[in-house]
């Protein structure tokens, strides 16, 4: 328990952390790799260069001292994390090391001295939010090594098969070397997969959404080739999925973790947003709830450039041709003339709000939506001025957590 003296100096930094939140997050990086190098091999490096790691874990330092007097209300946030440090392999004995060098970087943007009360009083702090994290990710560990056709750590998995989806998207089918079964997983769950690639300093380790429904022998994940673009550096891992990985290499993965998942036990109508790769986990949780709960409405919608980058199309067709309640529209930004002469799609353009109310009967149903983060920022932005539920607003980052404000 901390002190009401901790708890009103750590609720004083609160303003402080709000403006220089990124600026300590970033020199504790710089910290944290320079002390740490063997960390270079759990941590994304492109996020690292964006920026995004920084403003996530900023947010989550922000979010802790604002409810310091009640931690209980940022544990949904705890678990996200957890499952993303579970499946990374990050270990209770990583916590020290990072407070030490959170404090050190605190100390430096602050101008802090060892002695002064906000750098005792968050040292206090940092050991309550630290058991939070491990306690949690403890039993996350148990599960995940325990359940049936689990695992810790990382399992060697052999590529089975390696098919193309789109001019961008490939899918790789997964199945274990040691040919025993494998854990089950809820829709919407993903895998970190590590790469040891040649020439490459550091192990590299991304996580994939799982494309298929729950219940087969094998995985599926579907890998976007990241080219760069828009400023972006290139994806390592996703170019050398493409372009060296075949069947019958061997990639190790971690059990299934995230909390995005379908909510099965729910009969209201679904409605299923994806953008661009964005569409992985949505694709599971649309097989799942046709081959398990059929008497669900759902409607699915998927925003793609142009049909040459649209993956998974003909799979998503066949599900909805297969059942009644199954409805799918695509909206394509930038359609082909050969998208022009099929018409097989439904609007050009962008989601917006007015054609989500022309397609989606009723506002009374559990929303999810995944994909770039301005699409997820017009997604919730149309939901909420539609006057969606919160509750029924579930979405998921392909990385750190962000803002959708």
């Amino acid at each position: 328990m901390l002190s009401p003296a901790t708890i009103d100096t750590i609720k004083s930094t609160v303003p402080v952390l709000e403006k220089h939140g990124t600026d300590i997050t970033k020199r504790f990086y710089e910290l944290l790799f320079s002390n740490h190098p063997e960390l270079l091999n759990v941590f994304n490096h492109a996020n690292q260069k964006q920026g995004r790691q920084q403003a996530a874990l900023a947010g989550a330092v922000y979010a802790a001292a604002q409810h310091i007097d009640n931690l209980e209300a940022i544990i949904p946030v705890v678990k996200m994390i957890g499952h993303k440090h579970r499946s990374l392999g990050i270990k209770a004995e990583h916590y020290p090391i990072v407070g030490r060098n959170l404090l050190a970087a605190i100390q430096d943007v602050l101008g802090l001295s060892a002695t002064d009360p906000v750098v005792l009083a968050w040292g206090e702090a940092y050991g309550v939010i630290a058991d939070a994290f491990i306690s949690v990710e403890a039993d996350m560990y148990e599960q995940a090594e325990h359940q049936e056709g689990g695992w810790a750590d990382f399992r060697p998995f052999r590529v089975e098969r390696k098919v193309k989806e789109s001019d961008e998207i490939v899918s790789f089918y997964l199945v274990p070397v040691d040919g025993k079964p494998i854990a089950a997983f809820d829709p919407g769950q993903y895998v970190s997969v590590k790469a040891e690639i040649p020439g490459e300093p550091n192990v590299h380790i991304r996580q994939y959404s799982l494309s298929v429904a729950p219940g087969q022998p094998y995985y599926r994940i579907s890998v976007k080739r990241e080219s760069g673009l828009s400023g972006r550096p290139d994806g390592k891992v996703s170019n050398y999925l493409h372009d060296s990985i075949e069947p019958g290499d061997v990639l190790p993965l971690s059990a299934p973790a995230g909390s995005f998942t379908l909510d099965g036990g729910d009969s209201r109508p679904v409605v299923l947003i994806s953008g661009g790769v964005g569409l992985t986990p949505l694709v599971s949780m649309l097989r799942h709830s046709a081959q398990t709960n059929p008497s669900r409405p759902v409607t699915i919608i998927h925003a793609a450039r142009n049909g040459d980058v649209h993956a998974l199309k003909e799979e998503v067709k066949h599900v909805a041709a297969a059942n009644s309640g199954i409805a799918a529209y695509w909206c394509y930004e930038q359609p082909t003339e050969q998208d022009k002469e099929l018409g097989e799609y439904d609007r050009e353009g962008r989601i917006d709000l007015n054609w989500l109310q022309q397609i989606v009967p009723s506002k009374q149903a559990s929303f999810y939506f995944c994909g770039p983060v301005p699409f997820m920022k017009a997604v919730n932005g149309a939901l909420r001025e539609w006057g969606v539920e919160e509750a029924d607003i579930h979405y998921e980052f392909f990385g750190p957590s962000g803002s959708l404000d």
